[in-house]
């Protein structure tokens, strides 16, 4: 008897757990899947292998979970994006721009400059960003070196939740779309 070629299949309790979750938690994907399975279990289950063991949608019916686009479109009012970008003076002095645009209206809300950016000068702009009305419930942001830890620490405490920033280390052969 030959064997089969490829990996052993999961065992049958651990499968039918995974569509146990799936069930009863709609909204989650493979990949909240595989990680509540390594982080309350210690189990390591690859979001590929999730996947293949989850329920199967019927033709037409649309994703359980919120896809990235759906978020965005759902809070667009509450989210705020900021990067920095270089300007050159006419005496070749290097300026930095850091523009705040709200994205549900696509407004620029917020547009600084300094010669010398810092946490502590971004996280000033951004407070005067939120001020007290607070309809700003996220900010997206790019892996910039300022935007480091403490400086999402300090933003977390101005009420802002930092979206799309992926704290793993950069794998060089990613795929585009994450």
């Amino acid at each position: 008897m030959k064997s089969r070629p490829g990996r052993p299949p999961i065992p049958l309790e651990l499968r039918q757990f995974i569509r146990r979750m799936a069930t009863e938690n709609p909204i989650w994907g493979e990949e909240r899947i595989a990680n509540e399975l390594l982080l309350k279990l210690g189990l390591r289950v690859s979001p590929r292998t999730v996947r293949k063991y989850m329920p199967k949608r019927p033709p037409g019916h649309a994703r359980g979970d919120q896809r990235w686009a759906t978020f965005l479109r759902n809070h667009a009012g509450a989210i705020v994006a900021c990067d920095f970008f270089v300007a050159v003076t006419a005496t070749f002095r290097l300026l930095y721009v850091l523009v705040v645009i709200e994205h549900g209206s696509r407004w620029l809300v917020r547009v600084a400059v300094t010669r010398h950016p810092s946490a502590a000068w971004t996280l000033q702009q951004l407070r005067e960003v939120v001020g007290f009305e607070h309809a700003h419930r996220y900010l997206i942001h790019d892996r910039d070196s300022i935007f480091g830890r403490s400086l999402d620490d300090s933003i977390g405490n101005l009420g802002l939740t930092v979206l799309g920033r992926r704290r793993t280390a950069r794998r060089p052969m990613r795929s585009a779309n994450g």
